[in-house]
């Protein structure tokens, strides 16, 4: 049994995590098995987008406390441990981002912690009824820091400050009023749901959706000067593409573009 499965369909890789005994959990062998497939996915041009799912009860409890208190050995070795830990988490979810593919994760039960900052790290989220969301480590005593960059990047602060300090979940209602998932489907359609999301994705024009994901994130780090001018480069790239032209030709004979890529 692989604790991270990949099926392809078409363009779309679907990731599996599969490790319902602990509940996904971000241990070291699940962190390793998600850095390498994003490693694999980033160079993958026929692969146009990715979901990402669990198995079992929950989507993802968050990090392995097992895992991570078996570690503490003594100060010094869980401080490197513990560095290390959060080192390797933060590559996976900023892999997410750095992605030339859209990814859409796929949450179900629980995405806690961690594991809620995976879901606020994709791309786009279809979420099943019922799921609930939570930046929870307040409750034993460990304030979800790192959790907290993605989330506070997904919802108003207030909201993202409120779940932080209190340690309570969210409904799918909520985190969709939120944006901290696109829609809650139920959990019968979550599957289909998320691969017909990631199907009409897929039908578009692969070299513009890349060129699109990169200028989108990197927008929203500058000012709006900045980022006018920025985006208004990346466009000028976007037209002189090949397939471009041909797409805004096909668009105007009313006829399905013959692209490349």
């Amino acid at each position: 049994m692989t604790i991270l499965d990949r099926s392809d369909e078409g363009a779309i890789a679907r990731l599996t995590m599969n490790s319902p005994g602990n509940l996904n959990a971000l241990s070291d062998e699940m962190l390793d098995a998600l850095q390498a497939e994003f490693g694999r996915l980033a160079t993958d041009k026929s692969i146009r987008v990715v979901t990402l799912s669990g198995v079992g009860k929950a989507f993802c409890a968050g990090h392995d406390l097992k895992e991570m208190q078996a570690a503490r050995q003594s100060e010094d070795a869980g401080r490197a441990y513990f560095a290390d830990l959060f080192t390797r988490c933060t590559a996976v979810m900023t892999a997410i981002r750095d992605l030339p593919q859209p990814v859409i994760a796929a949450p179900h039960g629980i995405a806690t912690a961690a594991g809620c900052q995976l879901v606020a790290s994709c791309d786009m989220a279809v979420a099943a009824h019922g799921t609930r969301f939570g930046v929870n480590g307040v409750n034993i005593g460990l304030f979800c820091s790192t959790p907290m960059v993605a989330l506070s990047r997904n919802i108003p602060r207030k909201q993202a400050f409120e779940m932080l300090t209190t340690g309570q979940f969210v409904d799918t209602a909520r985190a969709v009023e939120l944006g901290l998932v696109n829609r809650a489907v139920p959990p019968e359609d979550l599957e289909a749901e998320t691969l017909t999301l990631a199907e009409t994705v897929a039908t578009k024009l692969g070299s513009a959706v890349r060129v699109g994901k990169r200028a989108f994130y990197e927008q929203l780090e500058m000012g709006i000067d900045d980022a006018y001018a920025h985006t208004g480069a990346v466009m000028v790239e976007n037209m002189l593409d090949r397939d471009t032209d041909e797409g805004i030709n096909a668009f105007l004979d009313k006829r399905s573009p013959e692209w490349r890529q």
